[in-house]
């Protein structure tokens, strides 16, 4: 089976690709625009493989995809090519609306026009997965507002919780995941959508907040925390995902929606604390002399507008249905991005030495 993978230099994009040359006999079609989040090194490990192409396209360029699909001839699609980041889509949401609303529109058009040419056997097999993410919903009640913090448990992201997007990141991919479903209903285009849970873990773009606190604080820098750091998130190290993103792309059922969640509900300050501790272990020698501790580093900051207080997935039907389960808990697999980083210097390096700079949006509180 040969698969398409749009954004696949990305960061869930290229655990994706790593996942699928190393660990299944599947071929890999990446194809990435190469933005500013883009790094061909996160592929570096597959890149020789005979099983992987690379093409530098657009997902807003129509005629570019035609030739793709024509060139290639895919069994399936993986999209995951989007602008993620919420804060840049305040500051800017109009890149947001181009490549997560029409590029997604491009993308399906192409890939209606491709399915609509194959022979019936190809056709029947043929897969279009949409990966999303839980930001669609909105936010849950927080703990600390129920009169029964217990109560937290029953308020969960299920694949039947309607759409209410805070952010102009959420409302474009809550368009495109509408755009998938009506291309399945109107036109028959056999999609499947999953949403996912915060992802960390090797290889992520330093402006999230794991990769950002740890390269913060090997540097001696302040480490920005939006207002109380109270928001509770859902944490998915990502090559869990990537696992079951191959397995909903090769066993889900067509039509349906899967959510996929770390079971690691963690407020904010927890997790920044938490990375502090493990640089104290792992790296204590990396501190910078002016640093008595690297909690010491902890600043809070003006809190996003708009800020979700609390995300939290029910994963219990893709265990339910494709028995997938993630692997690393949220301590282990905090360890292991940790521990990346300390020992990919290099990879990180060079990401910093382009335009990026460590900045994060937000004043001090």
């Amino acid at each position: 089976m040969k698969i398409l993978i749009t954004g696949g230099a990305g960061f869930i994009g290229s655990a994706v690709v790593r996942h699928i040359i190393m660990k299944t006999k599947y071929s890999v079609v990446n194809l990435d625009k190469l933005t500013y989040a883009g790094n061909l090194q996160s592929c570096a490990l597959v890149s020789d493989s005979s099983r992987y192409a690379f093409e530098k396209v657009d997902i807003c360029k129509r005629f570019e995809l035609d030739l793709i699909f024509k060139e290639h001839q895919p069994d399936t699609v993986m999209h995951l090519a989007a602008e993620s980041h919420v804060d840049r889509s305040i500051d800017g949401p109009g890149d947001f609306i181009q490549t997560n609303i029409v590029g997604t529109y491009n993308l399906l058009e192409a890939a209606r026009a491709y399915w609509n040419g194959l022979e019936e056997k190809r056709k029947q097999a043929f897969r279009f997965h949409h990966i999303s993410t839980d930001e669609v919903y909105g936010d849950l009640p927080h703990p600390d507002d129920l009169a029964d913090p217990v109560q937290a448990t029953e308020h969960l992201f299920r694949e039947t919780t309607s759409y209410a997007p805070s952010s102009p990141y959420s409302a474009s991919k809550a368009s495109s995941d509408h755009l998938v479903r009506a291309w399945h209903r109107t036109y028959g285009l056999p999609v499947i959508v999953t949403n996912c849970s915060n992802n960390y873990g090797p290889y992520h773009f330093p402006e999230k907040l794991v990769p950002h606190i740890i390269l913060n604080a090997l540097a001696g820098k302040p480490l920005p925390v939006y207002g109380d750091g109270s928001q509770i998130r859902d944490w998915l190290y990502v090559e869990d995902h990537a696992r079951a993103l191959v397995k909903v792309a090769t066993d889900g059922v067509v039509g349906e929606t899967y959510n996929i969640g770390g079971h690691n509900e963690v407020r904010n300050i927890d997790v920044v604390r938490m990375l502090c501790g493990l640089l104290e272990e792992l790296a204590p020698e990396q501190k910078p002399t002016s640093v008595r501790k690297y909690a010491d580093l902890i600043t809070f900051v003006k809190d996003r507008a708009g800020h979700d207080v609390r995300y939290a997935i029910d994963a219990s039907k893709i265990e339910r249905e494709l028995g997938w389960t993630p692997q690393e808990t949220f301590e282990t697999g905090m360890r292991k991005t940790v521990q990346w980083y300390l020992d990919n210097k290099e990879w990180w390096q060079r990401v910093l030495d382009g335009s990026y700079r460590l900045e994060r949006l937000g004043e001090k509180a």
